[in-house]
């Protein structure tokens, strides 16, 4: 199967889920999507006072092997079961997700250029690049409003990891993009040209 993979990173709040959300609305049934944030391991042992306290912003937090499998299955055209994680409980649900391969498939994380094995298999690499404060800001909001978690201890966990884990892994990956688009889904110029390119691709018109 021809497919052509998209990977967006950028750190938390950066307005990668944006730039998804308007490429599948452009192409609707020809995208599939992917979601490195859905591969957390699981952690089923584990009370949770402990699953609350892990660094969920380091590579080994993912099970980066089950989504490269996948990503590979995509690409081949096989549809692939995705886990489901439920951020409030900080663990993988009993359920999964059928993903079904498209033309276009959008690979979306945080840390999917730290990975030199995911970077292979993409074929645009997009990194969203978005001020820290408002990273932050949106972080704030979200996972308060869809996460079940205080000011406090998303003020506590952006300390203890999620800015050591970006300096240290995400904003180093910035160098593995092929582009780079500040302002995440606000930069309306960058966002026409990668919509001009996936439509170039899909009516057939690559060199």
């Amino acid at each position: 199967m021809d497919v052509l993979t998209i990977g967006i990173a950028g750190g938390t709040g950066s307005g990668k889920t944006t730039i998804t959300k308007r490429i599948v609305e452009a192409f609707g049934s020809d995208t599939a999507v992917i979601h490195h944030d859905s591969y957390y391991k699981a952690h089923d042992a584990m009370p949770f006072d402990e699953r609350e306290r892990l660094n969920y912003d380091h590579p080994d937090a993912f099970d980066t092997d089950l989504f490269l499998q996948h990503i590979r299955d995509l690409k081949r055209g096989a549809a692939v079961d995705c886990p489901v994680y439920d951020f409030t409980i900080h663990n993988r649900t009993e359920e999964t997700v059928k993903i079904r391969p498209a033309r276009v498939l959008v690979v979306e994380g945080i840390l999917i250029f730290a990975d030199e094995r995911l970077c292979r298999e993409m074929d645009i690499k997009i990194f969203v690049d978005t001020d820290a404060d408002e990273r932050v800001l949106r972080r704030i909001v979200r996972d308060v409003r869809d996460r079940g978690r205080t000011v406090e201890s998303v003020r506590e966990q952006y300390l203890a990891t999620v800015k050591p884990m970006h300096e240290q892994f995400v904003e180093p990956s910035k160098r593995r993009a092929d582009i780079i688009i500040p302002q995440g889904g606000k930069n309306q110029v960058a966002l026409s040209v990668l919509l001009n390119r996936i439509k170039t691709y899909l009516n057939g018109e690559d060199d």
